[in-house]
């Protein structure tokens, strides 16, 4: 390894082999622009290589820094407990090499510029004369058990209404915290607006962003006098990709704090009171690298649409540089 310096892109992982092969094409655009380090990419569920695989990789390959990144829009229980607790792991069991923990996307004006072309996209496909005054976003986030993260796509939604000039905006969720998309459909419908923009707040496809346009489909069904058009996902739009860059950038400058401000593991939470200071720990054993659809043969019911923070915590030090 010409360059002693490595990128590690830790990724979700999914049942889903599309889901898999968009964060794999998102990693070779990475790679394609980072030409100067070798970049690995690994998952914490399902796929494989596994984050351990692909850091013991660049390990073998010669790194002696390992800059990990979360490929990951927001800070929940997979970005607070379960990769560093992956990274911490690998870290603790080679104490000669220098392993860097990352922040996640966030919001991000690049982020809310790419979702703006996004939504742009699927307006111009409308036949209908129809100003955005006229028209209601619905933004659509994972859902996951930390209130902060979940607050994150209402404030995304805001900015883009907002900045945009819809005449209103609605968020929901794919699951765990409510509301779900197809009841935020129905009252949506019931605001009186001619048409509803869905933005699935997604980085890859997968089961649950295709879920969120089966429900769209089944409320145009319903609603046929309202327009419904459904936008694109981030994926690897290039702001996308120049925002992992600045993470990057940041993570190397040592400017990578991630915001604890209003975490449940740091901070009492309202309503999250006993989840103060838990110990931190991995959850995903029993799924690490089994495979996806593709694999089996067959589609997976189970795509983890929830966030799994059952008996885990974390302090925020993360160690190594995070």
């Amino acid at each position: 390894m010409k360059e002693a310096t490595a990128v590690m892109l830790c990724g979700h992982g999914s049942r889903d082999s599309d889901a898999i092969t968009e964060f794999n094409g998102l990693a070779a655009q990475l790679r394609h622009r980072l030409p100067e380090r070798p970049l690995a990419s690994g998952f914490l569920e399902f796929a494989r290589p596994t984050i351990r695989d692909a850091l013991d990789d660049l390990k073998a390959k010669g790194a002696r820094r390992i800059l990990a990144l979360p490929g990951m829009l927001f800070a929940a229980g997979h970005v607070k407990n379960d990769l560093p607790w992956e990274v911490n792991s690998f870290a603790a069991d080679n104490p000669r090499l220098e392993v860097n923990f990352g922040r996640e996307l966030g919001i991000d004006l690049k982020l809310l510029r790419a979702s703006a072309e996004r939504i742009e996209a699927a307006l111009a496909t409308s036949p209908r004369t129809m100003g955005k005054a006229d028209s209601l976003l619905l933004v659509v986030g994972r859902g996951t058990n930390d209130p902060d993260a979940n607050s994150n796509i209402a404030k995304v939604a805001r900015m883009l209404w907002e900045g945009m000039g819809f005449g209103w905006a609605e968020t929901a969720y794919s699951g765990v915290t409510q509301p779900f998309v197809d009841a935020a459909l129905d009252r949506a419908v019931r605001l009186g607006f001619g048409r509803i923009v869905v933005f699935p707040y997604f980085l890859f496809t997968g089961i649950l962003v295709k879920r969120i346009y089966q429900w769209t489909d089944q409320a145009a069904a319903r609603f046929p006098a309202v327009e419904f058009l459904k936008a694109d996902y981030l994926n690897d739009h290039p702001l996308v990709i120049d925002t992992f860059l600045d993470r990057l950038r940041q993570l190397t400058e040592g400017d990578a704090a991630m915001n604890c401000q209003l975490c449940k593991y740091r901070e009492q939470a309202l309503g999250h009171e006993a989840e103060v200071g838990m110990v931190q720990t991995g959850h995903h054993h029993h799924v690490r690298g089994i495979g996806t659809d593709a694999d089996h043969g067959h589609p997976h019911p189970h795509d983890h649409d929830h966030d799994h923070d059952h008996g885990k915590g974390h302090g925020h030090g993360h160690g190594h540089g995070s």
